[in-house]
């Protein structure tokens, strides 16, 4: 059955499990946030987050094109200030689909559902190529742009799927692509392919990636 959430559409794609920073200063989002913090339950202060596939996150135009398949996160931390903005961390908890997104009230609404996830065992030998090319990578990337990673990699394959999505520098296209992928094998398949392409390229030209996302430092929660 859809339920209703309220969403925060982003620049980025998410993941379940995956912690993120945001720094909330446009008036529909503080509203958001003050509504989270009215819900008595900290686990229950639950919100949305679709990827902006055209448009901007802020602003009179807002976001005119969204992905449907995004993440519902929990709070987790919340710092005020005193011009009324928050910096905010929230974690992924699951995957959604976006059915319709309401942007009427205080802060924009989607009816979601919820989408499982398979239980399907990962083949080990998927997950240690996976493990083995992300160390190739994380060490060759290492030596020019500093560790796309703190800490160590999950045991859990289906963790480690989600781990190295947010980690591998990509279109967002391709981060869309990955959270969409139908079980932990086929999304590790998936940027294990992906890596090693990164990869094949910075043998090539030491360089940094194409985009930026592999100077951010992902923190699994």
């Amino acid at each position: 059955m859809p339920d209703h959430l309220p969403m925060f559409p982003l620049n980025a794609v998410l993941y379940p499990g995956i912690s993120v920073p945001l720094h909330v200063f446009e008036d529909r989002y503080r509203a958001l946030v003050h509504h989270l913090l009215r819900v008595e339950d900290p686990a229950e202060r639950l919100f949305g987050s679709v990827a902006i596939r055209e448009g901007y996150e802020v602003g009179d135009h807002g976001n005119q094109s969204l992905f449907r398949v995004g993440v519902r996160l929990q709070l987790t931390e919340v710092e005020s200030h005193s011009d009324g903005t928050f910096d905010i961390v929230a974690v992924g908890r699951d995957r959604i689909q976006l059915d319709r997104l309401r942007g009427s009230g205080d802060f924009p609404v989607g009816e979601i559902t919820l989408l499982d996830e398979p239980s399907a065992a990962v083949p080990q030998d998927v997950v240690e190529r996976a493990r083995a090319t992300f160390t190739a990578y994380r060490h060759v990337l290492g030596e020019i742009a500093g560790d796309p990673l703190e800490g160590e990699l999950p045991r859990d394959p289906a963790y480690l799927a989600w781990t190295l999505a947010a980690c591998t520098p990509l279109p967002m296209a391709e981060h869309q692509q990955l959270l969409e992928a139908a079980d932990p094998t086929e999304r590790l398949i998936l940027v294990t392919d992906l890596l090693r392409s990164e990869l094949r390229a910075m043998n090539v030209i030491t360089s940094l990636p194409a985009t930026e996302v592999a100077r951010t430092k992902w923190s699994p929660n």
